[in-house]
């Protein structure tokens, strides 16, 4: 298994997380206390780097979908940017890809997220 492991920024307007490793029902709380403490300002956009992450389960699924639903009580949105292998794969056969934008890179989310058309 591969450990989990957050960190986060903020940039005008956005939060990205970046998500490293596995997340499934034994450490998704980690993740949701990490989202948590890193949403300083509610209204702004988040954007999850999970081009590391390495395998998400159901848990970890909710976790996103979760922030998201936060995200849209303050007028902002969840961005997810490079998900490979199963978390792709997870996302796809959910269709949570088809409501949370997912991007090939962090920069596409982020420049989404902070164009004219957010």
């Amino acid at each position: 298994m591969t450990p989990l492991t957050m960190c986060h920024r903020h940039l005008p307007g956005v939060t990205v997380i970046e998500v490293r490793g596995e997340v499934d029902a034994t450490n998704h709380e980690l993740l949701r206390e990490h989202v948590r403490s890193a949403r300083a300002h509610p209204a702004d956009h988040v954007v999850f780097d999970l081009s590391a992450m390495t395998f998400m389960d159901s848990a970890g699924l909710h976790v996103l979908l979760a922030c998201h639903q936060d995200a849209v009580r303050h007028g902002a949105r969840v961005h997810l940017a490079a998900p490979r292998g199963a978390p792709a794969r997870l996302l796809e056969i959910t269709g949570v890809d088809a409501h949370l934008p997912v991007f090939p890179t962090t920069e596409a989310a982020v420049a989404a997220a902070t164009g004219p058309s957010r």
